[in-house]
């Protein structure tokens, strides 16, 4: 029986990454946390634990027996840019955390499997336009530069202590659950609020801005179908490429005007063009298909319908 603890649980990923889980696990065997006292998304079992404090994790961890971890807790892209060494703390000494509590249970014969995302924000200006599973990586960003990082610690505890560690680059995430947050993809996220509530929508990006993109349903799939491969077909501890969709700011909103005839954009692109001007178009996800099966399945289209049928504009005005 998995015991399974989510850290950022509040967080995009974590709000329906916990009902995925609870779904399949039951919700007694699933325990949401983050650093706050309030229970966003009404996970059964909900607890206030900061990531940052190794020990209150590590007694968790023992307390409830937990088998599996997923720490999400981060600062994103564009919110990094305003407190990079808050970024950097968090991001890594989060993940140094959790390792470290990896490797002593493992030594103490009671493993403890652990996922981790990593970004398409770990890639840079040299990384070719469709980005391959390993290529130049010269993030831009303090974000980038703490996923680049944490990749590297994560192939290094597995290769060196055996830590049993999985981890995607994401794409940017879309999704109706949560409100746009601090990332430079969640203008995707953003136009939905601002088409449904009858707004002129103001892009941060420019039109041709092409990013890789992935429907949150299927970028929780992708999360548990990595988590439950066999770890011998696992085959990268550092990140796998996953891709969804990829799209520009033009292209989304003309789907979107083409069930909201009414619907306008107008482009004032922001610092957040510059980030989003460092990242490939496209991912290169063929070893994920490889090794554990991987493929989207969620189109534009798809998508683009949901989220107009799902989103609560009453979440908050986009930013």
């Amino acid at each position: 029986m998995e015991r399974i603890l989510i850290i950022g649980a509040n967080g995009q990923i974590g709000s329906e990454l916990v009902t995925a889980l609870a779904d399949k696990h039951g919700a007694d065997n699933v325990i949401a946390s983050d650093i706050g006292a309030d229970n966003v998304y009404g996970a059964k079992r909900y607890t206030r634990v900061d990531v940052l404090d190794k020990d209150a994790v590590a007694r968790l961890v023992a307390d409830e027996n937990i088998t599996q971890v997923y720490q999400l807790a981060a600062l994103l892209s564009a919110t990094g840019e305003k407190a990079p060494l808050k970024a950097w703390t968090l991001n890594m000494d989060g993940l140094l955390n959790i390792l470290e509590i990896a490797r002593e249970r493992g030594e103490a014969g009671k493993p403890l499997k652990v996922f981790w995302p990593s970004s398409i924000a770990a890639f840079g200006p040299n990384t070719p336009s469709d980005a391959p599973q390993y290529a130049i990586m010269d993030p831009t960003s303090i974000y980038g530069i703490s996923k680049l990082a944490g990749e590297r610690l994560c192939e290094y505890y597995h290769a060196k202590y055996g830590v049993d560690v999985r981890s995607i680059r994401y794409p940017g995430i879309i999704s109706f659950k949560s409100p746009p947050g601090g990332g430079t993809t969640d203008y995707a996220i953003a136009i939905f609020h601002a088409a449904l509530r009858g707004e002129v929508y103001e892009c941060f990006l420019g039109p041709e801005t092409t990013l890789p993109m992935i429907y949150m349903p299927d970028a929780i799939r992708a999360t548990v179908e990595l988590m439950e491969a066999p770890a011998e077909q696992v085959g990268i501890r550092s990140s796998y490429n996953v891709a969804g969709v990829s799209f520009n700011p033009r292209e989304l909103a003309a789907a979107i005007a083409a069930k909201l005839p009414s619907f306008r954009i107008d482009y004032k692109p922001d610092s957040r063009q510059q980030i989003a001007d460092s990242w490939p178009k496209s991912l290169d996800d063929a070893r994920a298909t490889a090794d554990w099966g991987w493929k989207a399945a969620i189109g534009v289209d798809a998508m683009v319908t949901d989220m107009l049928a799902n989103v609560d504009v009453g979440l908050g005005k986009a930013a």
